[in-house]
């Protein structure tokens, strides 16, 4: 079976700019391409987002489309393969089975590329990131990027418990890779990240893994 890393768009891999409507509004954090292609050495690569903005009549098909194919595109000329974008344009008041934390993409990921969800990975800023890492038993990272600090008081206790909380996609790649090559040696260790194993960070990873103080007292996070 192969693992996976289930990646947040806007946020996560390109800064949040609000509803996007055209490529020009795509800026791409400046390590992401040096961390996709990391991450692709042991995981297939998908981009999972949220865009309401459809449903609501802000953001169009047909620019979404060209976004995400440019997107694809951009990853390619890295040398990044990304599997799939999967993409739910509801509202959250559709109660529909594909916007996040709904496992409906999951679902059709872990069927088409035979994924081993248990050593995947789930990356993103929102709380609905952690419900979805929580719900199909795969490992949450939580980036503090994006609207990361912003949500971060919504995550309730148990909820960090089992997940892993990083400052950016930089420092979550970091974390992963020192998770599974144990000492730098090419042995995969265990990927579970929560769930009663390891719920502190170790002393090697917290600096890649710390909170910043800010975080518990900051309401808003600008770009």
């Amino acid at each position: 079976m192969n693992r996976a890393v289930f990646l947040d768009r806007d946020g996560t891999i390109i800064k949040d700019r609000g509803h996007i409507n055209d490529m020009k509004d795509v800026v791409f954090y400046d390590y992401t391409f040096d961390c996709l292609k990391e991450l692709q050495k042991d995981f297939l690569l998908f981009i999972i987002t949220n865009q309401p903005g459809v449903a609501k009549g802000i953001i169009k098909v047909d620019s979404l489309n060209i976004i995400h194919s440019n997107i694809l595109h951009k990853m390619s000329d890295h040398g990044i393969d990304i599997k799939e974008i999967y993409c739910c344009t509801h509202r959250k008041e559709d109660n529909c089975l594909c916007r996040k934390p709904g496992t409906f993409f999951i679902d059709a990921a872990k069927d088409n590329f035979s994924i081993d969800l248990e050593n995947s990975f789930v990356i993103g800023d929102h709380p609905s990131d952690i419900e979805l890492a929580i719900k199909i038993k795969a490992n949450g990272i939580y980036v503090l990027t994006g609207h990361g600090q912003k949500h971060f008081r919504e995550l309730n206790f148990q909820q960090k418990q089992k997940i892993r909380i990083c400052s950016n996609l930089k420092s979550a790649t970091q974390a992963i890779r020192k998770y599974l090559y144990h000492d730098g040696i090419n042995t995969p260790t265990s990927l579970r990240f929560g769930t009663g194993h390891i719920v502190t960070p170790s002393a090697s990873l917290r600096s890649t893994m710390h909170i910043p103080p800010s975080v518990m007292h900051k309401q808003e996070y600008n770009e």
